[in-house]
């Protein structure tokens, strides 16, 4: 190996570089398992997961996300109940609710009853039953079967059979809220600034301007929600034909990188500027067009946010924006092509070569459709158990008293038999109210812990999947690399043979990295959990501390997966337990740490830019047809509250399907690029040790195989 950048190390830090092995010819078949101890901790902890799993399906209940429930635990507009036709949920004192917030989780003491319909007016106890009609009107606001306006007052609040009074109001989630506007700055709830509580008090609306923020704040969240959903109902079909053509310019690029590698790296770079570059004149021309527009000047923080993304497209600033950032860009990349265009032949190369292993194992296109199908298991396993332990606690019944002071208010009661007990003869004034989902068992109390675990085995197991697909693709790609006459020398099935070897004897070695992965991630969750409780608190040591943990876990996490992915590599060659192939892994890059920093970092940058290309042509052809500006397909283009809806969708979809595709040759230069280390550390190019290189790798090191004749 030539000395200078990159050469190997003559003190030994990391390690001893390879020998020539005559009998090595790619990755070895005679192995033996590895890393045992985690392949039976996996088995363990993904049947507890089932177990964890089963256990949350027999006392979940996901109606409880859907349904609004009563103070006696009865859900509210499901069919089969005496609620049927009562689909919202309405509280006899909303004034003892904190907020709409507590009212979204079941959790304000005050009773609750199902209703078909909200209030619409103002009206009291005591006004209501002094005519028969408002009578009528007011008791379908009370207890089913409540027919007796001669009740007194007292009586019927002590009861609860009936609210003091009722407020004019609108459905929010199935939920009766006040019906709350503001009218030159003075907030209303109807037409009044003032309202009776029934109890001979005019009470103030202010009272409820903290809930009636919150509630405004879900309010439009729940708008923004119907609008984008009214969009996606009436844009499916375009944005699958959407995704559709960025399947087909993905496979093509895909091909034609087989036969034109090369061509279509320069051809790819030149169209990204050029991409890059009309994207910097259109914004340009829209930032001069605005001048002098009237609200263009405005600033961006002057706007705030706005739920309708249409309206920064009218102000200059957004454009002005949008126009540094694609400068900013494409400097970067012109400086890149600039400095690295040595680096880039080499890397073209690579890419020449990935080309050609792909192009003889076409199965690996395909391959990563198993892997994404079984993270889509893990992914909705994970999402029904946690819907499922979410909604697994039982209706909890406390006793309420409202006006005098009672020693048992806060217990927990039993409607059935609540006023039977001695509770009501100390506390008359007491109620036995539904209070919150909880629970007093041991399942109930450790809910959390199940979480948790929840969360962690979706991490482990997500992980575990996502490493037999790199351990796979890895051992195909590495047989192709040892095979001196290629396509001869290759295994017959590379890919399944592959998959076999690393389900057989590698399982654990794959628990094993996934497991470290699983445990950093898990610590980012509770981090980002503990940074959201922390957000209103003035401690800014502990902020400050919380967002240093925060970035270290993060560098942390990608040091790691880059570690794991050449771990792997070694694995499926060499079938090595995991420290093993992550410490000769470690070495070898670490040996050739200038290639590493350089060469396979610009083998990303254009397959990186391979992406930027397919998602950026897509994401064009999006926005010029949702937003209605081809005029040949001009009536086709739906109607849309926000045409940025689909857009998104799109560049996001096409982003994803670019990067299934190119992952393959993502991890065939990754793999490629272990093996081409491990080929000039092995061998020297003589007769008895010749390179397994391409020629035109071995052309641009200026290396030859003395007494043979490259390919």
């Amino acid at each position: 190996m030539a000395k200078g950048p990159g050469r190997k190390d003559q003190d030994g830090t990391y390690g001893t570089p390879q020998k020539y092995d005559p009998s090595f010819k790619g990755p070895i078949h005679d192995r033996s398992c590895t890393d045992i101890v985690c392949c039976i901790l996996l088995v363990i902890a993904t049947v507890g997961y089932v177990v964890v799993g089963i256990v949350a399906w027999t006392h979940g209940d996901p109606r409880k996300v859907i349904y609004p429930t009563d103070s006696r635990g009865q859900f509210c507009g499901q069919l089969g109940t005496p609620n049927e036709n009562k689909p919202f949920l309405f509280y006899f004192n909303i004034l003892k609710c904190a907020s709409p917030l507590v009212l979204l989780e079941f959790q304000c003491p005050t009773k609750q009853i199902c209703v078909n319909k909200c209030p619409e007016q103002y009206l009291t106890y005591l006004n209501a039953r002094k005519e028969t009609k408002d009578f009528e009107y007011y008791k379908q606001f009370c207890v089913p079967g409540f027919d007796n306006p001669q009740k007194s007052l007292p009586k019927v609040l002590k009861d609860g059979d009936c609210p003091s009074m009722i407020t004019p109001s609108k459905p929010l989630a199935h939920r009766c809220l006040p019906a709350i506007n503001t009218k030159k700055g003075v907030i209303m709830v109807g037409n009044d600034t003032t309202f009776d509580d029934g109890l001979g008090q005019r009470r103030s609306v202010t009272e409820l301007v903290e809930g009636a923020k919150k509630a405004n704040m879900v309010l439009e969240a729940r708008q923004l929600a119907m609008k984008i959903f009214e969009d996606y109902t009436v844009s499916w079909h375009w944005i699958i034909i959407g995704l559709v053509i960025a399947m087909v310019f993905s496979f093509i690029f895909v091909v034609l990188l087989r036969f034109l590698a090369g061509i279509m790296i320069w051809v790819m770079i030149v169209l990204v500027i050029l991409v890059l570059g009309y994207g910097i004149i259109h914004c340009s021309l829209e930032y001069v067009r605005l001048k002098g527009e009237a609200g263009s000047d405005v600033t961006l923080k002057d706007l705030g946010f706005q739920t309708d993304l249409r309206v920064y497209l009218h102000l200059r600033q957004t454009w002005l924006a949008f126009i540094i950032i694609l400068c900013i860009i494409e400097v970067i990349i012109i400086l890149l092509l600039i400095f690295l265009r040595k680096r880039i032949l080499i890397a073209i190369a690579l890419i020449k070569e990935a080309s050609r292993a792909v192009g003889h194992i076409m199965t690996s296109l395909v391959f990563p459709l198993c892997t994404f199908f079984l993270v889509c298991l893990c992914i909705a396993y994970w999402a029904s158990t946690a819907v499922f332990l979410s909604t697994s606690n039982e209706a909890v019944y406390k006793v309420f008293n409202e006006t005098s002071k009672c020693d048992y208010a806060g217990q927990t009661c039993i409607p059935e038999t609540f006023n039977m007990t001695n509770i009501t003869k100390q506390c008359p004034e007491a109620r036995c109210l539904f209070a919150f989902y909880g629970g007093e068992t041991a399942y109930h109390k450790y809910l959390i812990i199940f979480q948790i675990y929840n969360a962690f085995m979706f991490f482990w197991l997500a992980n575990f999947v996502i490493a037999l697909g790199q351990v796979t693709l890895a051992g195909a790609f590495a047989s192709y690399y040892w095979a001196f006459k290629k396509p001869d020398d290759m295994p017959a099935f590379p890919l399944f043979s592959s998959f076999g070897r690393a389900l057989r004897y590698h399982t654990g070695s794959l628990a094993f990295g996934s497991l470290i992965l699983a445990i950093v991630q898990i610590i980012r969750v509770l981090l980002e959990y503990l940074d959201h409780r922390l957000k209103a608190a003035e401690n800014k040591f502990a902020k400050f501390l919380l967002t240093c943990l925060k970035c270290c876990f993060w560098c942390l996490e990608k040091f790691i997966k880059f570690l794991n992915r050449n771990a792997y590599i070694m694995i499926a060659i060499y079938g090595t337990n995991f420290c093993t192939s992550a410490k000769n892994a470690f070495f070898l890059l670490m040996r050739n740490i200038i290639r590493v920093a350089v060469l396979d970092k610009v083998t990303d940058f254009l397959l990186f830019l391979g992406k930027l290309l397919i998602v950026g042509s897509v994401g064009i052809l999006a926005f010029f047809f949702f937003s209605q500006r081809i005029d040949v397909v001009q009536d086709s283009a739906p109607t849309l509250n926000y045409y940025w809806v689909p857009i998104l969708t799109v560049i996001v979809g096409s982003y994803l399907i670019a990067h299934g595709f190119f992952s393959v040759y993502a991890m065939c230069v990754d793999t490629l690029f272990l093996c081409f280390l491990e080929d000039l550390e092995r061998n020297d190019g003589s007769s008895e040790k010749p390179y397994f290189m391409s020629s035109d790798l071995k052309k641009l090191l200026n290396k030859t195989n003395k007494g043979h004749l490259d390919a």
